[in-house]
């Protein structure tokens, strides 16, 4: 038997950040066990379903490399399918017209919660053998079984028993003739052929549902193993404050895909101690009985921590396309500087983000600096003009453009005028970056360059003059 996954996201908004451990644990799990991997849009939700969503699931789906194997195929292009299923049902008797008016259905409703009961569906309709007078367009029910229980043996949540008399007969397609969800998903995972399916555990109360769909249809049953919601550090329910935004939004904010995913994968699975994943580790490793049915915290902090790891070791080759990217977002040209690839090998240890790279590179790519009021403040003052101008002058007169020679001219400067090395080298960060951070002095200023390094000493200098 060939292992067959999928994942099934509704276009009605963007893809999040519960959504893409789900495609990560179904796609690892296809991969780990040489299956397939497939790709469902499940877009029956024409009023809030949107192109916009589609192309934002397969954008982020791209972005991290999920690639599946088949699809995407998008429900509303099955539409005569699911018809079909449906008049083979209706023609077995295992499913019928309601015609229950809507006022029917809110009193009954009302009824059962006035005597504590759990709200469901009475069956009025489920004996008819005519339709009745009536200008009501009927829904269509599956006859659901009045008897017996359904046993889901969940991967993750182990054992679970439902009883058929907890459950009234579902809705499987609407006054207006359209499917409903629980029984799409279920056509869908039978005609593709699904062996497991990999999903919220916010679904775990449709399965006994959809089984006893595949069922009245003599279909195979496939695995479930329902994940556990991931909250945020309060405890509560994921939120935007939290970090559940759209997973393109971790692209702009300077996250790496390979971060974000061994992030995820860590969020409800462990391998013993171990923090750091490679993709090829995760496939290999990757066991879904070993994923925790207790609900997981979102913790930034850690996400950060693995990022910067992401970007200290990552190729600087690879890094620069995705540090272009942030430079364009920021409006930052790069045509005029140093290669983006030294730029990384400078500022890696020191950037949690590529964004906050870009940010910090700025003075790079500048003709002119604008000063931090408290570092001008604090290190170009008038003791520091002399020894400044003579290091402005030597580094105009340097032959040899490189970082080991402008370290030795700092060194000679600091040695002449009897300084330690902070004491020349912050005035001259300050002088060629604006502010008191940046990579060592040395190499700050060879990215720099030397024309662009003078002019911007001159220009510490006149402030100096200035005060």
């Amino acid at each position: 038997m060939t292992i067959r996954t999928r994942f099934a996201p509704s276009p009605t908004g963007h893809l999040h950040i519960g959504g893409v451990r789900t495609a990560l644990f179904s796609w690892l799990y296809a991969r780990k066990q040489g299956g397939q991997f497939i790709l469902r849009i499940e877009d029956t939700d024409r009023e809030r379903s949107t192109e916009a969503s589609v192309n934002a699931i397969l954008e982020g789906m791209a972005w991290l490399g999920l690639q599946p194997d088949e699809g995407p195929f998008y429900q509303t292009a099955r539409f005569d399918r699911y018809r079909q299923i449906i008049d083979q049902l209706l023609a077995e008797g295992k499913a019928y017209y309601c015609y229950c008016s809507k006022e029917r259905l809110e009193n009954l409703r009302a009824e059962q919660k006035a005597q504590k009961q759990k709200p469901r569906y009475d069956g009025h309709c489920r004996h008819l053998t005519t339709a009745p007078a009536t200008d009501i367009k009927p829904v269509i029910r599956f006859k659901n079984p009045e008897v017996g229980e359904i046993v889901v043996r969940d991967l993750i949540k182990g054992t679970v028993i439902f009883n058929n008399k907890e459950l009234d007969d579902l809705i499987i397609a609407r006054a207006d003739k359209t499917p409903t969800y629980n029984f799409t998903v279920v056509v869908d995972d039978w005609d593709m052929r699904i062996t497991h399916v990999i999903r919220g555990d916010d679904h775990l109360n449709n399965t006994p549902r959809q089984i006893n769909i595949l069922q009245a249809l003599g279909a195979t049953v496939p695995h479930y193993a329902h994940v556990s919601m991931i909250l945020g550090p309060d405890g509560q329910r994921l939120s935007k404050r939290h970090g559940a935004v759209s997973v393109m939004n971790y692209k702009q904010e300077g996250y790496l895909p390979e971060a974000l995913l061994n992030y995820l994968v860590r969020l409800g699975w462990s391998h013993g101690d171990q923090e750091i994943f490679s993709r090829q580790e995760m496939i290999e490793l990757f066991d879904i009985s070993a994923v925790h049915s207790s609900a997981a915290s979102f913790d930034r902090d850690k996400l950060l921590w693995l990022n910067q790891h992401y970007i200290k070791t990552g190729n600087p080759d690879e890094l620069a396309t995705d540090l272009h990217f942030q430079h364009n977002l920021l409006e930052i040209d790069t045509t005029h500087g140093p290669a983006l690839t030294e730029i990384i090998k400078a500022q890696a240890e020191r950037a949690k983000t590529l964004k906050e790279m870009a940010q910090n590179s700025r003075y790079f790519f500048s003709d002119t600096v604008q000063f931090d009021d408290k570092a001008k403040r604090k290190h170009l003052k008038p003791a520091i003009r002399e020894p400044l101008t003579d290091l402005c002058e030597r580094l105009a007169r340097l032959e040899q453009w490189n970082a080991e020679a402008i370290h030795a001219v700092v060194h000679a400067v600091a040695e002449q005028y009897e300084l330690k090395m902070g004491k020349i080298a912050q005035p001259l960060r300050v002088a060629v970056t604006g502010g008191n951070v940046s990579p060592p002095i040395d190499v700050t200023v060879y990215l720099i360059g030397q024309t662009r390094s003078v002019e911007r000493i001159k220009q510490a200098l006149s402030v100096i003059s200035e005060q």
